[in-house]
């Protein structure tokens, strides 16, 4: 097995496993910075971003102001949509080219780290799927913390996603991230083992 997909739900402490699986040698590439990438100052994305959901999504330096456009399309699913509609295709180009020189490299594992794998219609892209799986009451905590939101916000973020049970039904593996941090550490040592070093 060489390529996986890494997923979870917002805030179920997806990057934790992600840093615990490049610790271990894993090739990591990772939708959200490619999504940073793709909107970068001077991008096409970031002007057609500004085009339709105009100059109030921008900060002063005219770098995109994440906070301004999370409040507009949390709060509206067609505007997620639209958004969508922009990035992602640039996202999933971008990620092809990354994955194609991760698969080229003496990396045992490459590891696909994208937030919506399954909302994307990608699962089928990959060997199999890690999910980063926490209850909803831990979900909402670690949210509202991260991103000092209030719950009504927080409850939004998760609603705009694909339910966990439905993503833990269709993942091939699932790590367990509502206790200590020894906990998931421990089961990502078990699951390398098994998968990408078998005895």
């Amino acid at each position: 097995m060489r390529l996986i997909g890494l997923t979870g739900g917002i805030a179920t402490g997806k990057s934790t496993v992600a840093r615990l699986l490049a610790g271990r040698g894993a090739a990591l590439v990772d939708a959200d910075l490619l999504a940073r990438e793709v909107v970068s100052p001077g991008s096409p994305a970031l002007a057609e971003i500004a085009a339709v959901f105009g100059p109030a999504v921008l900060t002063a330096a005219g770098e995109l102001d994440r906070a301004a456009l999370g409040a507009v399309v949390f709060a509206d699913p067609a505007q997620r949509h639209r958004l969508e509609a922009i990035t992602h295709p640039r996202i999933g180009a971008l990620m092809g080219e990354r994955i194609a020189a991760a698969l080229g490299s003496a990396a045992p594992l490459v590891v696909a780290d994208i937030p919506l794998l399954f909302e994307g219609g990608r699962g089928k892209l990959v060997e199999g799927v890690l999910l980063v799986d926490a209850p909803e009451e831990v979900q909402l905590r670690r949210l509202m913390l991260r991103d000092g939101i209030d719950e009504a916000a927080a409850r939004a973020r998760i609603a705009a996603q694909m339910p966990l049970a439905e993503k833990r039904r269709r993942a091939t593996w699932v790590i367990d991230n509502a206790g200590s941090p020894q906990s998931t550490a421990g089961q990502v040592a078990d699951w390398w083992e098994r998968w990408v070093h078998p005895v």
